[in-house]
């Protein structure tokens, strides 16, 4: 009876993928067109718009052109990911930071509109003006770069613009290469703009005015995505124009379904199957499995550093030294990732941070410690994990459970849906949890500054070392490398001194494909380019 309910799911999955898409979409050859599920949605239009999620972050890459993109790279496993280091022009035809720092000045290509009309230096400025002024979830991505007011954009001619930084960031060039600086037609949004709404907020939702490498055929939130690309699309690598002239995206929430939609070849890519489900998906030899670690992120278990008893030092050194590293990685993800323990170093051999850390299982230590610490006899805690993520995060907490019992720690698993979850941890109410987050710009200073300073959201651990503060604040401004690499060092250092967290690995992204499909790229925002693709 269950196989033949999986059956059934699998056949309505299909019969779904096709009874949605237009006529007109039927009519492009099968070559010409690619298909992504996804178990996810896309709510908005607007990567800017609260509540926005990661696939609505991938879809803009598409639909709208940024002044700058970061480019790409092989890596040692032969997949292309995104290179950090390297920053090229997209609706920029070239830029030039000044030999201070201070200034950049862009220089825009001859391009137009979804409309026809020419994109000019006027909707750039429009465009980082509502960046940092709207009340969207682009102004605090970009205060990250020091760019926080409108005044620092400035028009010059119709086709160059200049930003102006109060000192010079490391991080304001990468932060217009995010999917939070798109540029927008600025005469189009004007046309829908009200007095309550000046930026046109609520029309760019479900409506677009950008210039990439693809328009909106036609879009039903939470559930289906068609574009029709832009033939005179210029901001491409060489001034490529993407190899598909559709895309389709669809919603589909059994990833049994969307796994079995690829092997048939009804459906191209899916990223986000169950990492359980790949192996047995390429031993079956019907698909391809380009995987790469999420370079930008990390899956840790975080300690309420403010509240009793993880703010002592010697109880979260203790529960660190406790927990089953290896078992966890093989139980959890079956060892898909970069494992961010077992390292050997008594000093961080380089700046780069996530890094695998010299946490390794001592249970005989991990006793002394929670002795030391006044807790011989244990304690009571709870341990929260989020039910959306259950298939990695049930298995790690009863490996866990198991082994703080040797320590008497008695651990009660709270299994929380994820907005409850999100509200606990933006609240600073969980004791003791795991998450996993990424970084859209991977630099040490930004992963400190964003996930160990301050009262924010992201600062799990709620830790705010008064040299790792200095040093993170300043490190951002410092333009010689070898003096931010020791800054780097010493905010690692003094993060493995006080384990405010304990970072487990970096999962891969697994990125499940037919065979001819070529060119995926794993991207900072862990979202589909389709401008990357192409069918061999």
């Amino acid at each position: 009876m269950v196989a033949d309910r999986g059956r059934l799911l699998r056949l309505t999955g299909s019969v779904l993928l096709m009874a949605l898409i237009p006529a007109a979409a039927h009519a492009q050859t099968r070559a010409e067109t690619l298909r992504q599920v996804t178990g996810n949605n896309i709510p908005t239009l607007d990567p800017t718009t609260p509540g926005a999620t990661r696939e609505a972050f991938g879809v803009s890459t598409s639909i709208y052109d940024r002044l700058v993109a970061f480019d790409r790279k092989r890596d040692e496993n032969g997949v292309w990911v995104f290179d950090r280091s390297k920053i090229r022009g997209e609706l920029a035809e070239s830029y030039e930071v000044s030999p201070d720092g201070l200034k950049i000045t862009f220089k825009l290509r001859d391009s137009k509109w979804h409309d026809g009309t020419p994109v000019t230096a006027e909707d750039v400025k429009w465009s980082l003006d509502r960046a940092v002024t709207a009340k969207s979830i682009a102004a605090g991505q970009m205060g990250t770069g020091s760019l926080t007011k409108a005044e620092q954009f400035a028009i010059v001619d119709d086709r160059t613009i200049t930003v102006t930084l109060p000192q010079a960031d490391r991080l304001a060039l990468a932060n217009l290469a995010t999917p939070l600086a798109p540029i927008f037609n600025s005469k189009l949004a004007k046309q829908h703009a009200t007095a309550e709404d000046p930026w046109a907020q609520e029309w760019l939702k479900t409506n677009t005015a950008g210039s990439g490498a693809y328009t909106v055929e036609m879009f039903k939130p939470g559930e289906q995505l068609i574009l029709k690309r832009n033939d005179n699309w210029k901001s491409g690598r060489d001034g490529k124009l993407p190899y598909f002239k559709r895309v389709i995206e669809q919603t589909i929430g059994d990833p049994a379904t969307r796994a079995n939609l690829i092997e048939k070849g009804d459906a191209d890519i899916a990223i986000d199957l169950q990492a359980s489900d790949v192996p047995s998906l390429q031993q079956r030899g019907k698909v391809k499995v380009e995987s790469s670690p999420q370079t930008n992120g990390f899956t840790m278990i975080a300690f309420n550093t403010q509240m009793a008893p993880f703010d002592n030092l010697k109880v979260r050194q203790a529960i660190a030294m406790a927990l089953p590293y290896s078992d966890m990685f093989s139980a959890a993800i079956f060892k898909r990732g970069l494992p961010l323990f077992g390292a050997s170093w008594t000093s961080p051999p380089n700046a780069d941070f996530p890094q695998p850390m010299p946490a390794k299982t001592d249970m005989a230590k991990a006793k002394q410690l929670l002795a030391e610490a006044g807790f011989e006899k244990g304690f009571k805690t709870t341990f929260s994990i989020n039910v959306g993520s259950a298939a990695v995060t049930e298995p790690m907490a009863a490996l866990l459970k198991e082994a703080l019992a040797k320590l008497n720690v008695e651990v009660d698993v709270q299994k929380l849906p994820d907005s409850q979850m999100s509200t606990q941890i933006t609240e600073k109410k969980l004791p003791f949890f795991t998450e996993g987050s990424t970084a859209w710009l991977p630099t040490t200073d930004y992963f400190f500054r964003n996930f160990f300073t301050g009262n924010q959201r992201w600062n799990y651990s709620s830790w705010n070392d008064e040299l790792v503060v200095k040093l993170a604040n300043q490190a951002r401004f410092e333009q010689d490398q070898a003096k931010y690499d020791e800054m780097g060092k010493q905010m690692i250092a003094e993060y493995v001194k006080e384990v405010p967290l304990v970072l487990l690995w970096q999962a891969n992204q697994d990125a499940v494909m037919i065979p001819q499909l070529d060119g995926y790229t794993y991207w900072f925002h862990r979202q589909v380019d389709f401008r990357d693709l192409a069918r061999k």
